[in-house]
């Protein structure tokens, strides 16, 4: 991969077999990517990315600002989210195996005695996966009918710059684990998003007028998506 300096931003550069230069900056810290023909040299590429600048910076300052949940640190009282929805956290210690019980207003967190802030996480992250993992094929189940194309198989991990991916060679599809904590549209809005790039791999007019007829309102739960809190990059996120 290349990257090209243009000041104090830093562009990666990946050249791929497609006919249109792609530019994307990404959430939470803003990285900058641009996807270019094979055929386009390093000059062309960075005289594009100048002239882009302006909306670089402005990209990137809607992430600085966006707000950051508070490094969690599993106390009673502590806030945390499942699916859009805030819970307040009580911790237990028994000794038995640790478990996350879900109630109407609180995630209950059972963890044994003396269990440090890194195996409390664990306990929460695993919970997490398995929570999203159930949620998934109901929504896949629903949108393969009607875009006519299914993923072979759906995955789920820690990502730092992306809420889904898709490898459409083989047919799968990444989530990242941190939607667990978001509404259950925008889980569907990026589920429906990966789907789509079985479709149409990059985003380009196709792409947007497959969105447009399928989730009329995707534009909309993709700016909820990203104003809402996100999590401090920790535990190697």
């Amino acid at each position: 991969m290349d990257q090209i300096n243009l000041g104090e931003i830093v562009v990666d550069v990946v050249l791929k077999d497609i006919k249109n230069i792609h530019l994307s900056v990404y959430p939470p810290e803003g990285h900058v990517r641009i996807a270019a023909p094979e055929r386009m040299d390093l000059d062309t590429i960075r005289i594009y990315a100048i002239s882009k600048l302006s909306w670089i910076r402005k990209q990137q300052k809607k992430f600085r600002e966006q707000v950051r949940e508070a490094p969690r640190e599993y106390l009673n009282k502590e806030s945390h989210y499942y699916l859009g929805k805030r819970y307040m956290l009580r911790v237990f210690e028994q000794d038995a195996t640790p478990k996350v019980l879900l109630k109407h207003t609180t995630i209950d967190l059972y963890v044994r005695p003396n269990s440090d802030l890194q195996k409390k996480h664990e306990v929460m992250e695993a919970w997490y996966r398995e929570r999203l993992k159930e949620k998934i094929p109901n929504i896949i189940n629903k949108w393969e009918y009607l875009l006519g194309v299914s993923p072979n198989e759906f995955a789920i991990k820690k990502m730092r710059t992306k809420w889904g991916t898709c490898n459409r060679e083989a047919g799968r599809i990444w989530l990242n684990l941190e939607l667990a904590k978001k509404p259950y549209e925008c889980i569907e809005y990026i589920v429906v998003h990966e789907m789509v790039h079985l479709i149409e791999r990059s985003h380009n007019s196709n792409f947007v007028a497959i969105m447009d007829h399928y989730l009329f309102d995707w534009k909309k739960l993709k700016s909820e998506l990203n104003k809402l809190p996100i999590s401090h990059v920790d535990w190697g996120y």
